[in-house]
């Protein structure tokens, strides 16, 4: 009995031979990309940011002295209609924030020295006419910077305020150091200095005022509108 052996050949054969060579290629592919994952040993999971900036910028009530500058020409011989509007202005945050002492200090060395010292006086007045008593009034001289310098006169007193810490710190690059989705150093303080700054009574940071005794009339006027007009829809 003859037998006969035939070579499989043909455009079937062919496409076989090509899609076998590609799964081949895609599978060896694969297992690099794998092994060249597990060679690395790092997870990164990004999530939610684990840090707050209200916790690296913290609002602070605490005592800081609160300085005004009231500017004054070398040929001012009595204060001016702005200025003794300063000065009412910084009474009335003195009167709403302190009950201490008012620093009042002029210039020295300075060219306009001789004409601060002459206000001195009259600043005196005006703090004592808007309430100020004049026990609590102290007037004192600080240095000029400089000769040339046209230095102020300053009123200061210590008062309770609401404050955070210094912007401007960047420890750390931050494109270098960004892969982990982390807060910067300096993110969120403008914020928060410019909340603190905001903040007319600190202590409402501390604890709540006091409410009002409810208008009872007023009250009853509503809830009977309310009741009219829920009627009438």
């Amino acid at each position: 009995m003859q037998t006969n052996t035939f070579a499989l050949s043909g455009p079937d054969t062919a496409q076989r031979t090509g899609r076998s060579a590609s799964i081949a290629l895609s599978l060896g592919l694969a297992a690099l990309l794998l092994s060249g994952c597990a060679g690395r040993g790092t997870s990164v999971t990004v999530g939610a940011i684990p840090d707050d900036y209200r916790t690296n910028h913290p609002i602070i009530v605490s005592e800081k002295e609160r300085v005004f500058d009231l500017p004054v020409a070398s040929g001012d011989r009595k204060l001016t209609i702005s200025m003794r509007e300063s000065i009412r202005g910084v009474a009335n945050e003195y009167r709403g924030s302190a009950s201490g002492a008012v620093r009042i200090m002029a210039p020295s060395g300075s060219v306009n020295s001789a004409a601060a010292s002459l206000l001195v006086r009259e600043v005196a007045d005006v703090l004592r006419s808007q309430g100020i008593p004049g026990d609590r009034i102290i007037s004192s001289l600080y240095q000029a910077g400089s000769a040339n310098d046209a230095a102020p006169i300053r009123i200061s007193f210590m008062a309770i305020a609401a404050s955070t810490n210094e912007c401007g710190r960047w420890p750390e690059d931050m494109l270098a150091n960004g892969s982990d989705n982390k807060h910067y150093a300096n993110f969120g303080c403008a914020t928060q200095n410019n909340m603190a700054a905001q903040i007319a009574n600190p202590g409402d940071l501390l604890t709540p005022r006091g409410a009002t005794p409810i208008d009872a009339a007023r009250r009853a006027n509503v809830i009977d509108s309310y009741r009219t007009n829920g009627a009438a829809l």
